[in-house]
């Protein structure tokens, strides 16, 4: 999708870790804690980065087998234990935020972290304002890259699934996420969608980061 093409959506769903706020050393802590206590080997920073996709409840199961509620009772026990006083938000993030509320786009998040925590965060930020619905697993049905929590997060906003929907993530599953839900899918991070993950689902445009993302949003 050429530059020229995009117009200012009516609403915009952003994922949370690792595109609007930076959680991959809470991830991998917690992440190794679990595997440790599990009798497992631990994983590299870049295995965490590489492995950690899809909500827990279906990435659990062929990890741990039955274990499977025993580590992620483990993993969330360490996790809540670090994730507010460890959060780091991404430069530019707060910016495209306000950018597109000033805007009047309807703003929410669909996000595979619990939506309890997910929900914690954004207030810790104080980020609530500029959300209608923050959505994360187990809120809907179906966890991202479904498209139940894309309706669920646009519930109010008078948007429906489609090409004036926004989806806004850092990973493979965003871009199918979006697919799914028949929005514009835009990929954040700093590399370009160059490797086979992408392949099935190409973003329709890539930013390097939200700062990089701030100057089309100032454009529309």
């Amino acid at each position: 999708m050429a530059s020229e093409t995009l117009r200012l959506p009516q609403a915009v769903l952003f994922d949370w870790d690792n595109t609007l706020v930076d959680t991959w050393p809470v991830i991998h802590e917690a992440m190794n804690t679990t595997l440790s206590a599990m009798g497992q080997p631990v994983w590299s920073m870049v295995e965490t980065r590489d492995r950690v996709r899809r909500a827990l409840r279906e990435a659990f199961p062929p990890l741990f087998g039955d274990r499977w509620e025993e580590a992620r009772d483990i993993f969330y026990t360490r996790f809540r234990e670090i994730h507010l006083d460890r959060l780091e938000v991404l430069p530019g993030a707060e910016d495209v935020l306000k950018g597109f509320a000033d805007r009047g786009v309807f703003l929410g998040v669909v996000s595979n972290k619990m939506g309890d925590h997910l929900r914690k965060e954004a207030a810790h930020l104080g980020w609530e304002k500029y959300f209608g619905q923050i959505i994360g697993a187990t809120d809907a049905v179906r966890d991202k890259p479904a498209r139940e929590p894309v309706e669920m997060a646009l519930r109010g906003s008078g948007a429906v699934p489609g090409p004036s929907v926004w989806f806004i993530g850092d990973t493979e599953i965003d871009m199918e996420c979006g697919h799914n839900a028949g929005c514009v899918k835009i990929l954040v991070r700093e590399n370009r969608p160059s490797d086979h993950k992408f392949d099935k689902y190409r973003p329709d445009r890539h930013f390097i980061n939200c700062l990089d993302l701030c100057a089309l949003v100032s454009g529309l």
